[in-house]
């Protein structure tokens, strides 16, 4: 369903763009999530950036790999939020272990603090975290809202799927663009108040 309306108090929510996991395929929503996290700062609204460091105990397919929850150690910097989403001091960072953002992380309880009706969601891998991450956002409650050129996946059939046969029954729809020009239209923004006749 495309976006109707932005809250009046929404987050943004960027799942996994970090240093050991933004590559080759998925790069290319990094511009979009950027321009995401700017607007939201701009208009004082909280920029909850998500990074992963493990993955669910006791998975017999993860031993012997490398990476998180596999039997190596993560390489320096992997888990490092990527440079062009520039952290900012304000911003929350959300360390996971599992696929979705709300698991035992404490997302739930600072997004409700800071009185967050409605979550932007963005980053990798669509079918995977930010899939888990938007069904958790609806099951607790929230607006959910799918920034559909801020995701990506590294099997374009999972993330077509997500796109078109799951997030539809989660929440609404909308580019990075229409996103931030519902926030520029919203009451009390700078850009509401210079475009009043």
């Amino acid at each position: 369903m495309p976006l109707t309306t932005l809250d009046p108090a929404p987050a943004l929510v960027v799942i996994d763009l970090q240093k050991g996991i933004v590559s080759g395929t998925v790069a290319h929503v990094v511009p979009h999530a950027a321009a995401l996290a700017k607007a939201f700062r701009e208009h004082d609204l909280p920029v909850m950036l998500v990074n992963v460091t493990g993955r669910a105990p006791g998975r017999t397919d993860a031993s012997g790999r490398g990476g998180p929850g596999g039997t190596g150690t993560l390489p320096a910097g992997w888990a490092d939020i990527i440079d062009e989403l520039e952290l900012q001091p304000g911003d929350h960072l959300i360390t996971k272990r599992r696929r979705s953002a709300f698991h035992d992380t404490g997302l739930d309880t600072l997004l409700r603090d800071l009185g967050v009706t409605q979550i932007v969601l963005a980053g990798v891998s669509t079918s995977a975290g930010v899939e888990s991450t938007a069904r958790s956002a609806h099951d607790h409650g929230y607006h959910v809202v799918l920034a559909t050129d801020a995701m990506a996946d590294h099997d374009p059939d999972s993330h077509r799927h997500s796109l078109e046969r799951v997030f539809p029954k989660l929440g609404e729809t909308a580019t990075s663009a229409e996103i931030i020009d519902f926030l520029d239209r919203r009451p009390g923004s700078p850009d509401h108040a210079a475009r009043r006749p």
